[in-house]
């Protein structure tokens, strides 16, 4: 049995529903997934970088961290 949420949905959940109401080919819709997988990785790439650079690692400290036993 499927559990209804009442939740309402985010403002990313309701463009997408309009943008896939439209019928979009399968060809876009991996287009739009790759797009979305590309934009969400360098969002965290950049925090990684950030709380990298707040806290002073550099790629010295990586190679320390890969090196230990």
């Amino acid at each position: 049995m499927i559990k209804s949420s009442t939740r309402p949905l985010s403002n990313m959940q309701e463009e997408l529903l309009r943008l896939y109401s439209t019928g979009v080919s399968d060809e876009t819709l991996v287009e739009v997934k790759e797009l979305l997988a590309k934009y969400f990785f360098e969002k965290a790439v950049a925090k990684a970088d950030a709380v990298a650079k707040e806290k002073g690692y550099n790629e010295d400290t990586i190679q320390s961290w890969l090196n230990e036993d």
